[in-house]
Order: C-alpha cells, then sequence, then structure tokens
C-alpha cells in the first residue's frame, strides 16, 4: 500500500485559539465535509518544516512562526495510508485564500472536540 508523507499545522493565534478548516462536499467520505488542521503532502527535497510553510501559504494563505514538532501518527485509507506529522505553530492574521476547503474557524480546544474530524487528525485532537 502506498503510503504518503503529510503535513500538518496546529496553528494558534495570540488568544490560543486553534485555526480548524473545513472540507467542502467530496465523493471521498472519509474527507468530505471533514474538519482538520491544514497542510498537506511532502514534496521531493522538502524538509517537513518547509512543506508545512509552503502548504500554508498556498492554502490558506497564512504566514507562521515558532513551528515545533506536535505529534505523528499512521492512518489507512481503504487504497493508500499517509503518515501525518503535525506541528504546532503561530499564526498573527486571518487566511488569505481558501482553496480545498469551504471554512475555517478559530476555536478553543473545547470546541474543536465537538467537531466532526478526518479520522487521521483525531489523535491530534485528543492530545489538544
Amino acid at each position: 500500500m502506498k503510503v504518503m508523507e503529510v503535513v500538518a499545522g496546529v496553528i494558534t493565534d495570540d488568544h490560543n485559539l486553534i485555526f480548524c478548516v473545513q472540507r467542502g462536499e467530496n465523493s471521498r467520505s472519509y474527507i468530505s465535509k471533514k474538519w482538520e488542521f491544514p497542510g498537506g503532502k511532502v514534496e521531493e527535497g522538502e524538509t517537513d518544516k518547509s512543506a508545512l510553510e509552503r502548504e500554508l501559504n498556498e492554502e490558506p494563505g497564512l504566514s507562521v512562526s515558532e513551528i515545533t514538532y506536535f505529534s505523528e501518527n499512521k492512518h489507512e485509507y481503504e487504497t493508500f495510508s499517509i503518515h501525518l506529522i503535525a506541528f504546532k505553530c503561530n499564526a498573527h492574521d486571518n487566511p488569505k485564500i481558501l482553496v480545498d476547503h469551504d471554512k475555517f474557524e478559530w476555536l478553543s480546544s473545547k470546541e474543536i472536540k465537538k467537531l466532526n474530524f478526518a479520522e487521521a487528525d483525531m489523535s491530534f485532537v485528543e492530545i489538544l
């Protein structure tokens, strides 16, 4: 089974709220309308941190600072699996563009536990 290297940002603001994004309607039920921490695939030649910075710059258009390792997990879907590495980081502005997502929220750690998160992100929600 193919394994994809993926990074995610557990992004906090100046008020210690956490940035979450919601995917739009999708034929892949495992991500359709699910909430997640933003990020994406690590491209060849990139470090995990540089991939995260690139992905967050592309969408949602955030610049982040103080990037530190948070946690990681492996998750298997029907046709592939991902090795998801999360980094905690800070942002000081709102997103500028949403492409793969329909909605974003800045929420407390208590509030995010009420959202319908993608399975791969659930272990990070539990840590928070």
